[in-house]
């Protein structure tokens, strides 16, 4: 089934989930119920009752019994006086009903078996897919239109497939998905917390969660160096007049951070970097020689997402981004986006993430008609756009097209990775910008003499590290590669009298910049082997008699029964050798 069958299909299971609520609670007022990836919802207001996923077996059963009955979608034109005498007694439809006529489209109603709703279509043919294949999933909180001035209404989600096989499958990879969520697998490998003393959305790193971090940051200001890119540090905080030029005030105002009054300067936490970049370039005379230049900077950014938005790591309020912008002209553009993603595509390699299996591209797109959201250029949009689509189709890279999802500065590329239950996130973007120069005011010198406008490519080879980590611990379930893994190696002496030895080992291992512990704890050698193997610790090392009078250790390597001995020595230049090539 292609997608817009499955639109359809969602679409359908959310008129039957409505039809169903509405007879087990027949005062319960309906407002939207939209597809979604790999579902659907709706948001409805029960009034005083309080819905619980409790509730869900009974809604599911009441939809099972009213399907058999529904042979088709039914539509049928109502004039506005019939709307709204239809839907006097639900306030929500009326608000819709007064927005359809006010846009002079037509009102429609949908019926299937004793059941209408106001609806503008896309549903399936129910005598060729039946809608058996459904599950109702959770309940949340939503405010009408998503505006917290609104009323609190109930939001109960479900899935539908055209196929048990398809059903069965989905609800198997949210069972996985649960067990690897990066918030339940962060908080038993004490990889990082939250405290409601300092705030929502603001994630402290633990120790171990830090030395991930550190080894991420390490990878990623390696690579920029080798790749020709110049480290740069600006302040976390600018005058409100410098993202006023960048034109980010009005189009990111709602999550910015409230200006502070300093002095006579009003100031603001930065919610992007790119315009204190665009100043270093602004602060001397460029040549044409000296393109393209790059900018990097691991750069604290600071973000207002609401409450009910927040996500673990994957969605905060305050992170930290590999930010990198590049100043070239406009006939370097595709050799330069080009060499950002084959960067990427080496740093997605090392991170263990296979192209077109866990991420694809998206080419995000603007609209040439909504002049509100985008910069009105539209021969510079269809440049870019075409610039970039050539770029994909020539290295024949796994992509699609979005409309509307471009930044409002010019289109770009979107690193869109998988996660565990098969929804795709925007990891990283790689931007093409011909706005922000002009508005600016950057130029450089040509060959020729004259002043040229450069354009700047916005890219990041790994993405916000908060995201980025909430992804790997995720895909690994906690067990990362050795190289990123906090402890590497730990040693357990068999008895107590083996201690003193275990201690020698972990001396050398430390020696040799191995992250290593030591568990000489009075507990039982299976129980401390246990303890290792929970915390996913690549490597365990045992050591007893046989390894004090060998100069050994007793390999236990992670997800491999097999154990084997070595000496000392050569267990560790072959673990030096894992990590140093991050295999």
């Amino acid at each position: 089934m292609d997608n817009q069958n499955l639109d359809h299909l969602r679409h359908s299971a959310a008129h039957l989930l409505a039809a169903a609520v509405t007879e087990l609670w027949p005062e319960a007022k309906l407002t939207l119920g939209p597809p979604i990836e790999d579902g659907f919802y709706y948001d409805i207001d029960f009034g005083d009752v309080k819905i619980s996923e409790a509730d869900l077996p009974a809604i599911e059963t009441k939809m099972h019994q009213i399907a058999p009955g529904w042979k088709g979608f039914a539509s049928q034109e109502l004039s506005p006086s019939e709307a709204r005498k239809k839907f006097a007694g639900n306030p929500y439809k009326l608000e819709l009903v007064e927005e359809i006529i006010s846009k002079k489209e037509p009102i429609t109603l949908y019926t299937s078996g004793n059941f209408s709703d106001l609806c503008r279509g896309g549903h399936i043919d129910l005598a060729q897919e039946p809608l058996n294949h459904f599950k109702l999933l959770s309940v949340a909180g939503a405010y009408w239109r998503g505006s917290e001035k609104n009323p609190m209404l109930t939001r109960i989600y479900g899935t539908v497939w055209p196929t048990e096989k398809e059903l069965a499958d989905y609800l198997a990879r949210q069972e996985e998905a649960k067990t690897r969520d990066h918030r339940l697998i962060g908080k038993n490998l004490n990889l990082f917390v939250f405290s409601d003393v300092i705030g929502k959305g603001l994630p402290l790193l633990t120790p171990k969660g830090a030395t991930i971090r550190r080894e991420l940051e390490r990878y990623v200001v390696d690579e920029e160096l080798k790749h020709g890119y110049q480290p740069v540090v600006t302040p976390h905080l600018a005058k409100t007049d410098l993202y006023k030029t960048s034109g980010h005030f009005p189009y990111y105002k709602d999550t910015m951070y409230p200006v502070m009054k300093v002095d006579e300067e009003e100031l603001i936490l930065r919610p992007m970097t790119c315009p204190h970049h665009f100043m270093i370039f602004k602060s001397q005379t460029r040549s044409y020689k000296e393109l393209p230049i790059k900018y990097a900077e691991l750069a604290s950014q600071f973000r207002y997402e609401k409450s009910g938005e927040l996500t673990g790591l994957m969605r905060v309020r305050t992170f930290t981004l590999t930010d990198a912008h590049i100043f070239c002209s406009p006939e370097q553009a595709k050799s330069v986006i080009s060499d950002v993603l084959d960067l990427i595509q080496d740093t997605n390699s090392v991170l263990g993430l296979k192209k077109g299996e866990d991420y694809r591209y998206r080419l995000s797109l603007g609209d040439r008609g909504d002049s509100k959201k985008y910069y009105k250029d539209d021969v510079s949009w269809e440049f870019a756009e075409n610039v970039l689509r050539k770029i994909l189709t020539d290295r024949h890279e796994p992509f699609f097209e979005a409309q509307n999802e471009a930044a409002f500065y010019g289109p770009k590329i979107d690193v869109q990775v998988k996660k565990v239950n098969g929804h795709e996130e925007t990891a990283f973007t790689v931007q093409y910008d011909f706005v922000m120069p002009s508005r600016f005011e950057l130029h450089y010198t040509g060959e020729d003499g004259q002043l040229h406008r450069p354009i700047v490519i916005h890219h990041s080879v790994i993405g916000a590290f908060e995201r980025t980590m909430a992804f790997l611990i995720e895909k690994f379930g906690g067990a990362f590669p050795a190289w990123l893994s906090p402890v590497q190696v730990i040693v357990l002496p068999i008895t107590e009298k083996h201690s003193e030895y275990a201690a020698d080992v972990l001396s050398q291992l430390k020696s040799a910049g191995i992250r290593a512990e030591l568990d000489d704890r009075n507990q039982p050698l299976s129980a401390r082997i246990r303890d290792a193997e929970m915390q996913k610790i690549p490597y365990i090392l045992a050591v007893g008699d046989k390894e004090i009078a060998g100069n050994s250790v007793s390999v236990r390597e992670r997800g491999r029964k097999a154990q084997s001995v070595k000496p000392v020595s050569e267990f560790i230049a072959e673990v030096k050798h894992v990590i140093i090539n991050r295999s």
